[in-house]
C-alpha cells in the first residue's frame, strides 16, 4: 500500500483496508505456541527490582509502548514484540528494534505508515477491544489487551513484570491514575480472576 493510500484509509477509517496490512492472528498463535512469554509493563516499581535476567530468559519478550528500560538488571534487554497504542519516536524504534509490532489501540489515526508496514505487523481488531472495554467498564490499557491476546494462544506460560496497576505510576509519563481513562482497580481484579482460572498467568 502506498503512503497516500494508507493516509486515505486511515483518514476515512477504512478498517478493511487497514486490516489488510495485518498479519493473521493464526501467525501470532503459531509463534506463541508452547512458549514462555514475559510481558513487561512500565510500572516505576520495576526499576527497583532485579528481574532483568528472568525477563531475558523467557522464550518471547513483549514490551509496551515506548518501553523505557533504565537498567538491564531491572528490565532486561530484549524486545521481541512491541504492543503499541502511541506513535513511536525514531530513537525508541531504533533502541527497541522489535521483531513484530502490534497496534493495540482503537485510535487508528495514530497509526503511522512505518509501523503499519513493519515486518509481522498486527492490527488488533476493534471488536476485541470493545469486548474487553465492556468487561472492565472502561477503556483497557495496552497491557490488559496484550494479556488477553497472549492467553488466547496456546502459550506455556505468561509472566507479568512491571504490573502494579498504576500504584507506582508509569516510567513513561508523569500522569496519575485519575488523569488517565483506565480503571486500574477493575484491571487488577480481572487479572487476579484470570490468574485463578488460568494457571499459565502469573505476576513476577
Amino acid at each position: 500500500m502506498t503512503p497516500l493510500r494508507f493516509l486515505l484509509a486511515r483518514t476515512m477509517r477504512n478498517e478493511p483496508m487497514l486490516a489488510s496490512l495485518s498479519a493473521p492472528l493464526s501467525d501470532l498463535h503459531a509463534e506463541l505456541a508452547g512458549r514462555r512469554v514475559a510481558l513487561v509493563g512500565n510500572a516505576r516499581a520495576l526499576a527497583q527490582a532485579r528481574q532483568g535476567a528472568q525477563i531475558d530468559a523467557a522464550d518471547l519478550v513483549v514490551r509496551i509502548n515506548r518501553a523505557p528500560m533504565p537498567d538491564p538488571d531491572s528490565h532486561g534487554t530484549r524486545t521481541d514484540w512491541l504492543g503499541l497504542a502511541v506513535r513511536l519516536p525514531p530513537a525508541d524504534r531504533a533502541r527497541l528494534a522489535p521483531g513484530r509490532i502490534l497496534w493495540m489501540s482503537p485510535k487508528r489515526k495514530r497509526l503511522d505508515w512505518q509501523t503499519a508496514h513493519s515486518p509481522g505487523f498486527y492490527l488488533h481488531p476493534l471488536p476485541e477491544y470493545a469486548a474487553l472495554a465492556a468487561r472492565l467498564g472502561a477503556p483497557p490499557t495496552t497491557g490488559a489487551m496484550l494479556i488477553g491476546l497472549i492467553l488466547s494462544a496456546p502459550v506455556a506460560g505468561l509472566t507479568l513484570h512491571g504490573f502494579d496497576f498504576f500504584a507506582s505510576q508509569s516510567l513513561s509519563g508523569r500522569r496519575r491514575a485519575a488523569q488517565v481513562p483506565h480503571d486500574f482497580a477493575a484491571e487488577a481484579e480481572w487479572v487476579a480472576r484470570t490468574a485463578q482460572d488460568d494457571p499459565r498467568l502469573r505476576l513476577a
